[in-house]
């Protein structure tokens, strides 16, 4: 993994920062070394090759640690290029022999130690270099005198000048000696690159423009020079070059495994502005730019890092996937720092209760797949997701293929030393021991839930030396209790029906004075709302569902197709639209099209005259089947009042929308959805209390769906133009 200059990453902030590097003027390399040692650079390269690890015959000299410099060499003034100082340090290694009579006598100090141990030490070492497209290997030889020998020992160091690299690339070095007593010694470096000055999002680096010499640095001078800037809703990447200088942007979605994603790539002219929606924003979105020219230097840029737009739609975008019955993956477009835990979800509502500290968070790797700890799936069982302790997804997996919540209790057992244990069953309220004396529903069916547990009624879910978990189900209880309700019930209808046949004459006036009141409320009802759209596929059948669903909340009254599915197979899509439009103009409500590029497509037909095909449609198609009612009231100028039109942001336009259809009020939705709401509840109709707050909602839940639906294809490429 590339490590950090230890001279270039010195306090860098969000403010340029000039560095001044050292000149060179040898033309050579040339090698020194510390004070007391003796080194000499061998004339050209070696050939590159280690050989195998030998045993050491005695005290060896040994690298012990590598460090690199940035330093510039200069041919002239004006012609510099970047060059890499590499310092080795050596210490004395391998293997040392004692006296037999020194190991005899306890380590007498009257005996003079061997002629060989204080013998001066040479070493021959060697420095690879691996820098795209080129390859060195250098030889020095060093010599320490016999007074710095001894074992374990550091003796200086070596220092080479210097290895030339291009900016921005990426470097290896390795050291080891000739033969070779242990493993090389390598460090990985990533040279500094001509990145611009970013003015949003994005700390410095040290680059061209904070180098001191960068006009000394011929790769500097023809840099595309790139900018960030936040306009409203848009985010603007302004490349500021000459008119006449051609280069090449790439985006890309950069991958913590495995190749990059390409998204955008384009070769342009001058200057440019490339507008990307704050949509389209992701902590892994990067940006690379470089001249077209032979051999030139692509840099690389990820400006939105700690974007918080950013990082909140990945998490938008994060989804939970169950793989197997017991596997299950977190997929996202850029890496997330995430935690995960199972819950536990009542079918009453409520939040989902954690199963903490019997099966504890655990960091998750984003689109890699992992195990569940767990003997058995459960539908109440839900994975809980959250980012810096903050939740973020919480999804029930196991649902879609065990089924809805079922109102099973689940009990916890914990396991201490000396074989004990205790159980406890899990409610909102909390861990209820069993049996206990609380108020509690697992409180009063204590002594059933053991027993249940024991004959075996119960599931196991997860099993440790630390505890267990048991899903017992409660059905056999809930009829139970259902069967005095029901009892209960039934006696009370007697009576009342006693109570009617003795008062029967009072029960006839009650009876005309409640249908009175309900023909004067009639005119109070919630409106009525008739949706006719164009099923062009699933996800935007979908989008019109949640539509439907959210305007029921406000209240209105909708009437859809997706909802009479049996009644269209039963009468035939011209008559159920018939009587669904009869019925809604009857009640004051509007007929609402929701326009599609199908349904365009389909009015664009009519409007020149091309008879649809029969069974050119589904059977439940009553977009196709109202086109022959709807079109005379907009040709003959009934339309309006009656009817309102409707689009989805990002999948069509309102001045999409063929002309005469633009009769009556066109809204594009949930951008406009206040002005859409105003015109269903109808000119004449007092706003109710809280219609904004309505609407805040139901856009919500319309941008969730919106955004799936859009998101299913992929995203689209940002607009490029020309900043003069």
């Amino acid at each position: 993994m590339p490590v950090p200059w230890f001279l270039l990453s010195l306090a860098l902030g969000r403010s340029p920062v000039v560095f001044s590097l050292e000149r060179l003027v040898e033309p050579q390399d040339t090698a020194y070394c510390s004070p007391g040692l003796s080194c000499h650079l061998w004339d050209g390269d070696v050939l590159c090759l280690p050989g195998s690890i030998l045993p050491a015959p005695g005290p060896v000299l040994v690298p012990t640690h590598l460090q690199a410099e940035l330093v510039l060499r200069c041919h002239q003034e004006t012609d510099c290029n970047v060059c890499v100082r590499v310092a080795v340090h050596l210490a004395v290694g391998g293997h040392w022999e004692e006296p037999e009579d020194e190991e005899k006598s306890g380590g007498a100090g009257d005996q003079e130690p061997e002629e060989p141990r204080n013998a001066s030490l040479q070493a021959q070492v060697v420095l690879s270099f691996q820098a795209y497209p080129a390859t060195r290997c250098v030889l020095l030889e060093v010599q320490v005198p016999a007074a710095r020998v001894q074992p374990g020992q550091s003796v200086g160091s070596v220092v080479f000048d210097c290895f030339e690299a291009a900016l921005g690339g990426e470097m290896r070095i390795w050291s080891y000696t000739q033969p070779r007593y242990q493993k090389e010694l390598n460090l990985t470096l990533q040279l500094p690159g001509p990145q611009p000055y970013w003015r949003l999002f994005c700390d410095l680096s040290p680059d061209c423009r904070g180098l001191e010499v960068r006009n000394s640095i011929q790769s500097c001078w023809a840099l595309p020079w790139l900018s960030v800037s936040a306009e409203g809703e848009d985010v603007r990447l302004v490349l500021n070059v000459s008119e006449e200088q051609h280069f090449g942007l790439s985006l890309y979605w950069s991958q913590v495994q495995g190749p990059p994603k390409p998204w955008w790539n384009r070769n342009l002219t001058g200057p440019q502005t490339i507008t990307l929606n704050h949509t389209d924003l992701v902590p892994c979105l990067c940006v690379q730019v470089w001249p077209l020219e032979p051999d030139s230097v692509r840099t690389d840029m990820c400006p939105f890092r700690e974007d918080p737009r950013a990082l909140r739609n990945a998490w938008r975008a994060a989804r939970l996937r169950l793989l197997s019955p017991r596997s299950w993956r977190l997929d996202a477009p850029c890496w997330l720092h995430a935690e995960a835990a199972l819950c536990w979800q009542a079918p009453g509502g409520g939040p989902c209760q954690p199963l903490v500290p019997l099966l504890p968070w655990e960091n998750v790797t984003v689109n890699e797949a992992r195990e569940f700890p767990l003997l058995k799936g459960h539908p109440n069982l839900c994975v809980q997701v959250s980012h810096w302790e903050k939740l973020q997804l919480q999804e029930c997996l196991w649902a879609d293929s065990l089924g809805p919540l079922k109102d099973d209790m689940l009990l916890v057992e914990t396991r201490g030393p000396q074989d004990s244990r205790s159980l406890c069953a899990l409610e909102p309220s909390g861990c209820t021991s069993l049996p206990s004396g609380a108020s509690t529903r697992a409180a009063h069916l204590g002594e059933q839930l053991l027993l249940d547990l024991q004959s075996g009624q119960c599931v196991q879910l997860w099993d440790d030396d630390v505890g267990a978990l048991w899903a017992c189900p409660m059905h056999k209880y809930i009829h139970k209790r259902w069967a005095l309700v029901w009892l209960a019930c039934l006696l009370f209808a007697a009576v009342l029906s006693l109570l009617l046949l003795l008062k029967k004459d009072h029960v006839k006036g009650w009876l005309r004075f409640l249908k009175q009141d309900v023909r004067s409320g009639a005119s109070a009802r919630a409106p009525a709302a008739l949706l006719l759209y164009s099923a062009d596929d699933a996800g935007f059948e979908r989008l019109v569902g949640v539509l439907a669903s959210a305007l029921c909340r406000l209240p209105l009254r909708v009437a859809v197709d997706l909802w009479s599915r049996r009644e269209l197979s039963a009468q035939g899509a011209l008559a159920w639209f018939h009587a669904q439009r009869l019925q809604t103009l009857q009640e004051g409500g509007v007929v609402v099209l929701l326009f599609s590029p199908g349904a365009v497509a389909m009015c664009s037909e009519w409007l020149q005259d091309l008879a649809l095909a029969p069974g050119a449609h589904g059977p439940h198609d009553a977009f196709a089947a109202s086109l022959s009612c709807v079109l005379p009231d907009f040709l003959q100028g009934r339309a309006p009042g009656r009817y309102v039109g409707a689009c989805f942001d990002g999948l069509l336009r309102p001045d999409a929308v063929p002309s005469l259809f633009r009769a009556v009020p066109v809204f594009s939705l949930p951008s406009q959805l206040p002005d859409f709401l105003g015109a269903l509840q109808g000119p004449c109709v007092r706003r109710p209390r809280g219609l904004a707050e309505r609407a805040e909602r139901v856009s919500r839940a319309l941008q969730q769906a919106l955004d799936s639906c859009v998101r299913a294809p992929g995203p689209g490429p940002p607009a490029a133009g020309d900043q003069t």
